[in-house]
C-alpha cells in the first residue's frame, strides 16, 4: 500500500507558492543498543535512595566527540560518585568509550587518560588551540576537568594551568565553548547551580523546611531556600589560558539565580552569539551580545525569563530550532513537574512568545523534563523535539501522585504548520521503557544518515537509542573548519535551500541538560537528492555559498574555499 502523501504550500524565494510532497507516515523506529554496543558503565549519583542532598538528584550530562579524527563520532558519558565508601572494587569514573564503525564501542577511559573520580556534572566539546583535535571541558561539583586532547589517543588535564579550574565548593552545571568577540579563539562559558560552599553543614535535612519536601514525601532540600551561585566566562587568550572576564563582560550582573542548561544561538540575526540560561525556580537569563565584548541580560525584555504567565519555572534543558521556517531561531526548554516545558517562538524583532499550547508540547505536565534535543529524526526537512525525563528520587512513588521516578521519553514530530504531534508510543518501546533520564544528546553515529540518541540515565547504563532500518528520505551531513574562525566553526550559520525549503543551523557546543551533541549539522531533505544552494556564514564574517550538493553523505567545508569535499 503506497504511502499517504500531503502537499505543504511554501513560500519560494521569489514569492510564488510552490506545492512540496511529504509523507504522513511517521517513518523512524527505535531500539535501546546500549547493551549490545557495549556502554555497561552504571551511573553513580550518590545514594540509590535516601537521597541527603540535592546534588545526589541532578544526575550528569554526556557528550559525542570525535576524540581520534577518524570520522566517526565518540561517546564519553559523564559519571558522578557517592558522598560515602560504598565498598565497591573500583571507583565510579566518567567513560570515554571510542566507536568501533559497526556499532560497538570500546571502553578506552583508562588508556585516554580520563580515569577520574568526582561529582560529574556536564561537558562540552570545542578544539580551544585550533589544532584539529576537539578538546574536552568537564564540569564538577568542585574543580573542573579541562582536557587537552594530545593527539594521540590520550588527553591531558590542564584546568588550573588553563586558569578554568574553578574553586572547591563550586557546583559547576552546563557549559558552552564559544567564540563570543569573533576573534578566531574559543571562549568558554561556565554556568553554576548553587553556592553549596565546601561541606553541607548549612542545608537543612531533608523533610525540615519549606522547599524540603514533594507532595508531602520528604526530600532533599533545594534548590530554593538554598545561597544562589554565579556564572563564569572566560576569554581565550589563544596561548593555552584563559582569562576570567566574568565581571567586566557584564555577566555578573545578573543575580538570584540556579543555572543548570546553557545555550549558545544568534536569536536576532546579527551575526554574534548570545548565550541563553535555563535556570531552576528563577528568571531564565538571556545574555545579548553588545559586540563590544559585553554582555546585557535580555530575558525579561526578551520573554524568555518567564512563562506566557509572568511566572518564573524550573528550567533545565535548552534546545534551538527554526521550527517553522521563518529564519529565525526558536527556543525549547524543559521544566520540573506540574509544569510545561516551553516553545519560544521567535517574533523576529528581539522577542519571544511562548506558544507551548499552540505547539501541542503542553499537555503533560506530570513528567520532570530535563535532556532535550532537537533534531530532524526522519529526514523530512523540518526539526523534531525530544525530551527525556525522571523525577528526582525513588521516593517520589510513594507519594501516590500522577507522577514517578522512571518515566517515558517524549519525541514530538513537527507538522510543519507550528504544531507538532506526540509519536512516542509508534517510535518503538525504547522511548516509552520507564527511567530517571538526565543529560541527551545525538549524533550520525554510523555515518548513514540515522541519528541516534543516546541518554545519561540515573543508576542505570545510558541509553542508546538507535533508529531500526535505512535513513527515512534524504538527507546532508555538514562539518567546518574555520580558518580565520575557530576551526570548529563555532558559532557559524549554514543556510540550505532545496527547491523551495529552507532551513538554518549553527554549529555550537554544550547545549539540552549539561550534554553535547555532535558537532557536525544534519540536514533532512525529504524527497530532494540535492541542496540547490547552501550559504555558511562563519564567526569571521566571511560568506561562503555553494551550489548542487549531492545529498546522502557527510560533506566538509572549509572556510573561504566556497566548496565541499569528502570526509579524509
Amino acid at each position: 500500500m503506497p504511502t499517504a502523501m500531503r502537499w505543504l504550500p511554501i513560500l519560494s524565494l521569489t514569492g510564488l507558492v510552490c506545492a512540496v510532497a511529504f509523507s504522513d507516515k511517521w517513518l523512524v523506529k527505535f531500539t535501546d543498543a546500549a547493551a549490545k554496543a557495549g556502554l555497561p558503565a552504571v551511573n553513580i549519583s550518590g545514594s540509590t535512595t535516601n537521597k541527603k542532598y540535592i546534588l545526589e538528584m541532578n544526575g550528569s550530562g554526556l557528550a559525542f566527540i570525535d576524540y581520534n579524527r577518524d570520522g566517526y563520532v565518540d561517546v564519553f558519558v559523564v559519571n558522578g560518585t557517592r558522598l560515602e565508601p560504598s565498598g565497591e572494587a573500583t571507583r565510579s569514573t566518567s567513560h570515554l568509550y571510542r566507536n568501533n564503525r559497526d556499532g560497538t564501542f570500546t571502553d578506552v577511559t583508562r588508556d585516554a587518560g580520563l580515569d577520574y573520580s568526582g561529582w560529574g556534572q556536564g561537558a562540552c566539546v570545542g578544539d580551544f588551540d585550533n589544532d584539529g583535535y576537539d578538546d574536552l571541558f568537564v564540569t564538577y561539583y568542585g574543580k573542573n576537568r579541562f582536557y587537552h586532547n594530545n593527539g594521540n589517543g590520550t588527553f591531558t588535564e590542564i584546568a588550573e594551568h588553563a586558569g578554568v579550574a574553578g574553586a572547591d565548593g563550586r557546583w559547576n552545571s552546563g557549559c558552552a565553548f564559544l567564540d563570543y568577540d569573533r576573534d578566531g579563539k574559543l571562549d568558554l562559558f561556565v554556568a553554576n547551580y548553587v553556592d553549596l560552599g565546601l561541606n553541607f553543614s548549612n542545608v537543612p535535612k531533608p523533610g525540615s523546611g519549606e522547599f524540603c519536601q514533594y507532595k508531602g514525601i520528604p526530600i532533599a532540600c533545594g534548590p530554593r531556600g538554598l545561597p544562589t551561585a554565579v556564572n563564569y566566562l572566560y576569554h581565550g587568550n589563544g596561548d593555552g589560558t584563559f582569562t576570567d572576564v566574568s565581571e567586566p563582560s557584564g555577566i555578573r550582573k545578573t543575580e538570584g539565580h540556579y543555572a543548570l542548561g546553557v545555550l549558545t544561538f544568534d536569536y536576532d540575526n546579527d551575526g554574534w552569539p548570545d548565550i541563553y540560561v535555563a535556570c531552576d525556580s528563577a528568571a531564565s537569563i538571556l545574555y545579548h551580545n553588545q559586540h563590544k565584548g559585553t554582555f546585557q541580560d535580555a530575558g525579561i525584555a526578551s520573554g524568555l525569563a518567564y512563562n506566557e504567565d509572568g511566572e518564573a519555572q524550573a528550567g533545565m534543558g535548552v534546545a534551538t530550532l527554526d521550527y517553522d521556517h521563518d529564519g529565525f531561531l526558536d527556543v525549547v526548554k524543559t521544566n520540573f513537574s506540574d509544569d510545561s516545558p516551553n516553545v519560544y517562538h521567535n517574533n523576529g524583532d528581539g522577542t519571544f512568545s511562548d506558544q507551548v499550547f499552540q505547539a501541542g508540547l503542553g499537555r503533560l505536565r506530570n513528567l520532570l523534563g530535563w535532556g532535550v534535543i532537537a533534531a530532524d529524526f526522519d529526514n523530512d526537512g523540518w526539526s523534531d523535539v525530544l525530551m527525556v525525563n525522571g523525577h528526582l528520587t525513588p521516593e517520589i512513588d510513594s507519594a501516590k501522585s500522577d507522577s514517578s521516578y522512571r518515566q517515558p521519553k517524549l519525541l514530538y514530530r513537527n507538522l510543519r504548520d507550528g504544531r507538532f504531534e506526540n509519536v512516542t508510543s509508534i517510535s518503538g518501546p525504547a522511548l516509552s521503557t520507564p527511567h530517571s533520564s538526565r543529560g541527551a544528546a545525538t549524533a550520525d553515529l554510523l555515518n548513514d544518515g540515522r541519528l541516534a540518541i543516546l541518554s545519561n540515565e540515573l543508576h542505570e547504563r545510558p541509553s542508546l537509542l538507535i533508529p531500526e532500518g535505512p535513513a527515512a528520505n534524504h538527507w546532508l551531513g555538514v562539518q567546518l573548519i574555520g580558518a580565520k574562525s575557530n576551526r570548529d566553526g563555532i558559532g557559524a550559520r549554514v543556510e540550505i535551500q532545496s527547491g523551495a525549503l529552507r532551513q538554518i543551523d549553527e554549529v555550537r557546543s554544550g547545549g539540552s541538560y549539561l550534554s553535547q551533541s555532535d558537532l557536525r549539522l544534519h540536514f533532512g531533505l525529504g524527497a530532494a537528492t540535492r541542496v540547490d544552494r547552501m550559504t555558511v556564514r562563519w564567526p569571521s564574517g566571511a560568506v561562503d555559498t555553494l551550489s548542487a550538493v549531492p545529498a546522502d553523505r557527510h560533506i566538509v567545508i572549509e572556510e573561504g574555499t566556497r566548496s565541499w569535499r569528502k570526509p579524509k
